[in-house]
């Protein structure tokens, strides 16, 4: 069982930068593949970033590539979502979810059987 608890949400202006942090519990950790989602307000959940048990491997969405970095400290059972330059439509509740399923890194929600609370991030323009 894992538990997966984000944090570093907040309001933020256009331009800037924000790091989630996911911290997670767990013996069996570093053995997932771990990936952050968002959902805006009246959409479909998205995948945003993942990141492959031993970090060699990673998958972004084309609208966040160059602007986002996901990494993961095994050491400390925590991935991280680096977001910069920000915009507003980067605005949403981001998930940090973990899968135990795959070795690889799909941006299917459905491969992923563990799930955060999530965490607001909100890029005023």
């Amino acid at each position: 069982q894992v538990q997966l608890v984000e944090s570093g949400g907040g309001l933020v202006q256009a331009g800037g930068s924000l790091r989630l942090s996911c911290a997670a519990s767990g013996r069996t950790f570093s053995s997932y593949t771990m990936a952050w989602f968002r959902q805006a307000p009246g959409k479909e959940r998205e995948f945003v970033a993942g990141i492959r048990w031993s970090g060699g491997n990673t998958n972004y969405i084309d609208s966040v590539k160059g602007r986002f970095t996901i990494a993961r400290d095994n050491a400390k059972n925590t991935v991280y979502l680096q977001m910069s330059s920000l915009k507003p439509e980067d605005t949403a509740l981001y998930y940090c979810a973990a899968s135990s399923r795959t070795i690889f890194v799909p941006s299917t929600d459905r491969v992923y059987n563990y799930w955060g609370q999530g965490t607001q991030v909100t890029v005023s323009s």
